[in-house]
């Protein structure tokens, strides 16, 4: 009988290793969270986390927790190696972090790994050196109680993957993700971060969740929230959600934490955007960040390897239960469904043809140029502002007139819609993003001549802004002077707008800057800089608008209208929202059957 080659190996165990690496360590942010989850599992009440070049240089976490003996330190960087688990039936109950004893020696694989660790009251400590996984030395060595863990040049054995690593700005903000996020689960825990030896933020301990919250997302965001406290069943959920007044395109905060756990979980989301039902204006997202306490037995936290996903033994009861707990406060403090909250919601416009280039309108000629905009979905789609694309954009049906009409302003409803005789058709225009779509049109003219003026504010502004947000912003600040927005770095998570554009003036500074935060994640496409600046341009032209409840005077409107008409008679504003409905001499005759 002819023998056959077996094709099937076992691995050799550096192979599997670095197998067993991919699953944990995908970024620098990994590191940190599961070096985060060992420290808060040994009972630390100071957390110190310095990094450098967004973790791909350095990530040293340093610890007051209860340390380790001489005996468990090597132990603890072998696989499957735990103090948290020892029989099968343990994992039905997981209420611990760190429980696979898979991080040390993964992040050790690829890394040059320095641990330096000590026990409470113990004479000395033990340092362990790896590197690429394996043990260069393991010795005693004089330590303060605690555990200090250096990874120097994360994945410097696997350049493969080292070579797919973001920019710094990029992995920086997701390490400060992942520390906000122990944080807010860990209220009595000191955190501090430092990034290149600037120290980013300093949260100290906290009695209550409100104080977390605040550190973490500022008073600018806990202005737009209301308070979640539910305990009447066996799910208790507290937290904040965000009043359907203020929801946004963008989806951040969305925060999940199951027994102190951030997870993502699709039960819970699914309950959130189902209890604002019509509460929520049509292209907008709650934003949220919920703390559920359930049994530990209900809840099988072990079907993901990076312990991202929880699944639950009773989806039902938790959906049921997350929906009573925001509904609650929706129907308390929220009156009126999204028709009522926010006027003027997002509409596609119709179909038509692409005419003329921005900057080409010839006054001389019955028909007037096509917009510089090119249609609703280019600024936004379903998963947020500025990722359309040129192959999927809508297009307008411009209106035609001869030359310049003849503008009667016929009056204001509701201090938000300009009721106007344009030529031999009545017109209700919505005042913001009429004039929104007017100074969109101006910017990005300047933008397209490589000249926006721009003026000086007497007083500079300042702005405060998220701490995963500030390193991202300051990387772009040069194309935003393009623009005429002048910018500067005034602390870690701090700037001061020096000047805006001349054509917008005066304008709520810090409304503009979250705006164009839910932008930064788009800055590192492939799409050209024009692209991305039209979602800056956009934004800055609403926040110049004049805005919905506002009494304008005749003239006021009589100029604005005129505007819109020069350029172009544009039906929707660059976020994609109505600004014209239109009714003709033979439409109003049907209306009333005079045919």
């Amino acid at each position: 009988m002819e023998s056959v080659e077996s094709r099937i190996r076992v691995l050799p165990e550096s192979v599997a290793s670095h197998i067993a690496a991919g699953e944990i360590v995908e970024r620098p942010a990994s590191v940190v969270k599961e070096l985060l989850d060992n420290s808060v599992d040994a009972g630390s009440t100071m957390i110190s986390i310095d990094v450098v070049n967004g973790g791909k240089t350095l990530i040293r976490v340093i610890d007051d927790g209860e340390g380790m003996s001489p005996a468990d330190a090597p132990l603890a960087c072998q696989r499957f190696a735990t103090s948290k688990i020892r029989h099968q039936r343990d994992l039905s109950g997981i209420a611990t972090y760190g429980f696979r004893g898979e991080a040390l020696p993964s992040i050790a694989a690829v890394s040059r790994f320095r641990m330096l660790t000590a026990r409470q009251r113990a004479l000395a400590g033990t340092a362990v050196v790896i590197e690429g996984g394996t043990v260069q030395s393991v010795e005693e060595r004089g330590a303060a109680p605690g555990t200090r863990i250096e990874v120097e040049e994360l994945f410097f054995n696997t350049p493969g993957r080292r070579k797919f690593l973001k920019t710094t700005a990029t992995e920086f903000s997701h390490i400060t993700h992942v520390i906000q996020q122990t944080a807010l689960a860990n209220l009595h825990t000191q955190l501090r971060l430092t990034h290149n030896d600037h120290v980013v933020f300093d949260y100290p301990k906290v009695a209550a969740l409100e104080d977390r919250l605040l550190q973490v997302y500022g008073p600018r965001i806990m202005a737009m929230m209301l308070s979640i406290q539910d305990e009447r069943t066996e799910v208790h959920v507290r937290g904040m959600i965000v009043n359907p007044n203020h929801a946004k395109t963008g989806r951040t905060p969305q925060e999940i934490f199951v027994n102190r756990r951030s997870v993502k979980n699709t039960t819970i989301a699914h309950a959130v955007y189902e209890s604002y039902g019509s509460f929520l204006p049509k292209g907008r997202h709650p934003t949220f960040a919920l703390m559920v306490e359930v049994d530990p037995h209900e809840v099988d936290v072990n079907v993901h390897p990076s312990k991202r996903e929880v699944k639950f033994r009773s989806p039902d009861l938790i959906h049921r239960a997350i929906k009573a707990a925001v509904r609650g406060p929706l129907q308390k403090n929220v009156v009126g469904p999204a028709s009522i909250l926010s006027p003027g919601l997002e509409e596609r416009a119709p179909d038509a043809v692409e005419t003329e280039k921005p900057g080409q309108m010839r006054m001389d000629e019955p028909f007037v140029k096509r917009s510089a905009f090119s249609g609703a979905s280019d600024m936004q789609t379903g998963s947020g502002r500025g990722q359309g694309s040129e192959a999927g954009q809508v297009k307008e049906t411009p209106i035609l007139y001869p030359l310049e009409p003849e503008v009667q302003i016929l009056g204001q409803i509701h201090a938000t819609y300009i009721v106007a005789r344009i030529g031999d058709a009545l017109h209700v225009l919505d005042q913001h993003t009429i004039h929104e779509r007017v100074l969109f049109e101006g910017l990005w003219r300047g933008w397209e001549n490589r000249y926006i003026q721009t003026q000086p504010l007497l007083i500079p502004e300042p702005v405060d802004v998220p701490v995963a947000a500030a390193t991202p912003l300051a990387e772009i600040l040069p194309e935003l002077a393009k623009v005429g927005l002048d910018l500067e770095c005034f602390g870690p998570a701090s700037f001061v707008i020096r000047s805006v554009p001349a054509l917008v003036g005066q304008m709520d500074y810090g409304a503009l800057l979250e705006d164009i935060l839910e932008d930064l994640s788009e800055w590192n496409s492939v799409d050209s800089l024009d692209k991305r600046i039209r979602s800056v341009l956009a934004s800055v032209a609403c926040k110049g608008a004049v805005q919905a409840g506002r009494r304008m005077e005749e003239p006021e409107m009589k100029r604005v209208v005129l505007d819109w008409f020069r350029e172009g008679s544009p039906m929707t504003c660059p976020h994609g929202r109505r600004i014209s409905l239109r009714f003709g001499s033979e439409e109003l005759h049907r209306i009333f059957r005079r045919l």
